[in-house]
């Protein structure tokens, strides 16, 4: 994909491939206040020079279009539980699907834990600067144990029942289950009481409606899925010495990014 860089509602901006604001670079050895938001934290686990390039030398990485019918429908579900949040009940999937004593957690910060490009969850990571971020899509509580549970809406269009064995075996949702473990690290690390299990609330649309007439029929599931945090701590670790050192690292031998990039030089240095 080709990307223009362009004024907020207005024309084409000249687009210098590095960061503007200084707070989203990070100097190594810095002592100031940094956040890094769970995105980022993918981005390292996805690829070391990609993820250095951007938030330490300043890269500005092309944007892709927004997932905006995912969005839509999160938007929505966000004002059903929230229905259900500001009347204390259970809201109707939980009844459905044999969950009648959980109900959503209602917290004055619920909004900002939504939040993920302004706030979101946040928690300083033991003593050092790195401020741990992300913005969660909601919290349930069980209200027999007062424990919370973390919850991410997924949307998504695929032929069949979707199983929790398929949906969690997949490769593409390794991801995924990273998010959920972030999640949970951060809340545990905030002090709230963590249910074992999280959940998946999976949107399906249905591709063999006999047509669109304006409408997009889903099949909700709720996939259950044990988060893990014991790993997250090692990775951070790992993350501090690269962000605090000044050699640029190795790229991931899959990284699409970095292989065009270098295909890209290459041919660059052969015409000119």
């Amino acid at each position: 994909m080709i990307d223009l860089k362009r004024h907020p509602k207005k024309g084409f901006a000249k687009a210098t491939g590095k960061r503007v604001k200084k707070k989203s670079i990070y100097s190594p050895r810095q002592s100031s206040d940094f956040q890094m938001s769970r995105s980022k934290f993918s981005d390292f686990l996805t690829c070391l020079r990609c993820f250095y390039l951007d938030r330490v030398s300043g890269l500005e990485t092309p944007k892709t279009p927004g997932w905006t019918l995912n969005s839509t429908v999160d938007n929505l579900l966000k004002k059903e539980f929230d229905e259900s949040r500001k009347n204390k009940k259970p809201h109707r999937l939980f009844k459905e699907n044999g969950l009648g004593h959980l109900v959503p957690f209602d917290h004055p910060e619920m909004d900002n834990w939504r939040d993920a490009l302004h706030h979101g969850l946040r928690l300083r990571y033991k003593n050092t600067n790195i401020i741990l971020s992300g913005g969660i899509d909601d919290i349930w509580q069980d209200t027999k144990t007062k424990k919370l549970i973390v919850v991410d809406y997924k949307s998504q269009a695929k032929n069949g029942v979707v199983t929790k064995q398929d949906y969690l075996d997949d490769a593409f949702h390794d991801g995924y289950k990273i998010q959920m473990d972030f999640y949970a690290y951060l809340l545990s690390g905030m002090g709230f009481d963590v249910d074992p299990t999280s959940y998946f609330l999976v949107c399906n649309a249905k591709t063999d409606e006999n047509g669109f007439h304006a409408t997009m029929h889903f099949d909700e599931y709720l996939i259950p899925y044990n988060w893990n945090k014991e790993w997250i701590e090692d990775k951070i670790e790992q993350m501090l010495v690269l962000i605090n050192q000044h050699e640029i690292p190795e790229s991931h031998p899959s990284c699409r990014n970095c292989a065009y990039a270098d295909q890209y030089s290459k041919i660059l240095k052969v015409t000119r």
